[in-house]
Order: structure tokens, then C-alpha cells, then sequence
């Protein structure tokens, strides 16, 4: 499959201008199969657990299928939903959870993206009830500590349980649900991209380093100005480069 150069982001990131395109350019399917593959290798897989909603401009969402891990699905597996959550295009189902994303959707009109799932690193802070400290760069890549909503209330294909995950989530950009998992929102593929390996880098180096003893985490002024820098859209070239790395392990990812 010859997909196009996206012009528009060569000239944006890269230094010698129609050199080399960073990615081909991307249908929003496309887009959303490759963020479920790139989190998968990250540590978001347990099992087929986990959702992700992608905001369409005709108010339609793009979201994973129920049935299929996110190691494994292409383009031509992400469904098509309308605004209740119902799925109008696509031959899968859709998680029966899906109405804590529309929930925060419908709470959130600055957020595109709604990701949930239980990512190794970062359902283990959220079973001790615990934010992890920022220990290095990597980990202060988003300006703000994630909230911790400390109540389980079963798992979110309950209502009572959806809205309430999506009230404690707030304006707030992302959240650890105690007992289970993580929550997050962007603005975008590239800032939920870099928000999530960002959350589960953090979990999983701090847990490192507290068994390891004596570390000192980064000064709380020096995080915040490292996120500061990045989160707005996301660190420069990352996501394209985690994107051709998928591409290249299995081309018929964007079929």
C-alpha cells in the first residue's frame, strides 16, 4: 500500500524541508489503528481490556473494536460510532464501556481523544491508591500530575460508574481509577500518543527506582517547565517515529 508524503508535516518538523516525509500521510483510521499498536508494545495490553475514541469532525467517533487486542487490528477494524456510542460502520462490536467515553466527550468539547485502559505499569499505582513521582525527563513530559479517583465502583460498562470516573476526570488531562486503570484525554493522535507513554514510562520507572531505593525526584519546577515545553503538541517527532517503527514490524497495519 503507497500512501502519500504529508507535505504540510514535512514542512512543520522536518529540518530540510522535502528531504524525507516524516510519515505518509494518514486517514484518521489509519491514525487510530497505529496509536492502538504503538500503546500495545508500550504496556496498554491487557488483553482485549481498553478503549480508544477518536472525535470526527461530523461528531461521529472512531474507535477500537471489542474483540480484537490492540497488537492486532488494522484500519479497516476500527468502527465508526454516532453520537450515543452506537456503531454504524464496521463489522465488530463495541465494548459495552464505551459510555464513559461518550460521557467525557460530551462533558469535554476540547477533548478528541478519550483513552481507557489497564496498562501494566500504571494499573500498579493505581491498585496502591498512589501517584508516581516524576525521576527523570521522560517522565515530566506533561505539565500536570494525573488526579486519582480513589473510589472503585465496578467497571464502567455500569452508568453509575462510567459517570462518575468521568466527573472525577474533570478539566483535568488525565487520571489514575484506583484499582484499575488509567484515563486519559488530548487534543489529538500525537498529544494522546505522548500523554500515555508519558503516564506508563512514569509509572513504571518510579516503581524501579523506589525498589531500588534513594531516589530524589525531579523538582517540581523543573517537571512542570519540561511539560510545559511538550505537551501542547506533543514531543517533536516522536509519534512519527513510533508510527514507522509499527509500519515498518507490519505493514498491514494500514490496510
Amino acid at each position: 500500500m503507497k500512501a502519500e508524503i504529508n507535505h504540510e508535516l514535512l514542512k512543520q518538523y522536518a529540518p530540510n524541508p522535502g528531504r524525507h516525509a516524516l510519515l505518509p500521510q494518514l486517514t484518521p483510521r489509519q491514525s487510530v489503528a497505529l496509536l492502538c499498536r504503538v500503546l500495545y508494545r508500550e504496556g496498554y495490553n491487557d488483553h482485549i481490556a481498553g478503549h480508544i475514541t477518536f472525535r470526527q469532525p461530523d461528531g461521529t467517533y472512531l474507535a477500537n473494536p471489542w474483540e480484537l487486542t490492540w497488537g492486532e487490528l488494522t484500519a479497516s477494524d476500527i468502527l465508526r460510532l454516532d453520537a450515543k456510542g452506537k456503531v454504524i460502520e464496521g463489522d465488530w462490536n463495541i465494548t459495552p464501556a464505551i459510555n464513559l467515553h461518550i460521557d467525557i466527550h460530551s462533558l469535554r468539547h476540547d477533548v478528541d481523544v478519550v483513552i481507557h485502559n489497564h496498562p501494566e505499569w500504571g494499573a500498579v499505582w493505581s491498585a496502591v491508591g498512589r501517584i508516581p513521582p516524576i525521576y527523570d525527563q521522560t517522565s515530566a513530559m506533561v505539565d500536570t500530575d494525573p488526579v486519582l479517583y480513589d473510589e472503585y465502583r465496578g467497571t464502567v460498562e455500569d452508568a453509575a460508574a462510567g459517570h462518575a470516573a468521568a466527573r472525577a476526570l474533570g478539566k483535568n488531562k488525565w487520571a489514575l481509577l484506583a484499582n484499575h486503570g488509567v484515563l486519559l484525554v488530548a487534543n489529538g493522535i500525537r498529544q494522546a500518543h505522548l500523554r500515555a507513554i508519558t503516564l506508563e514510562w512514569r509509572a513504571r520507572l518510579a516503581w524501579r527506582v523506589e525498589m531500588l531505593g534513594d531516589g530524589v525526584p525531579l523538582p517540581a519546577n523543573i517537571a512542570t517547565a519540561t511539560g510545559v515545553r511538550t505537551d501542547s503538541n506533543g514531543f517533536p517527532f516522536l509519534w512519527e517515529a513510533m508510527a514507522r517503527e509499527e509500519i515498518r514490524r507490519d505493514p498491514l497495519v494500514l490496510e
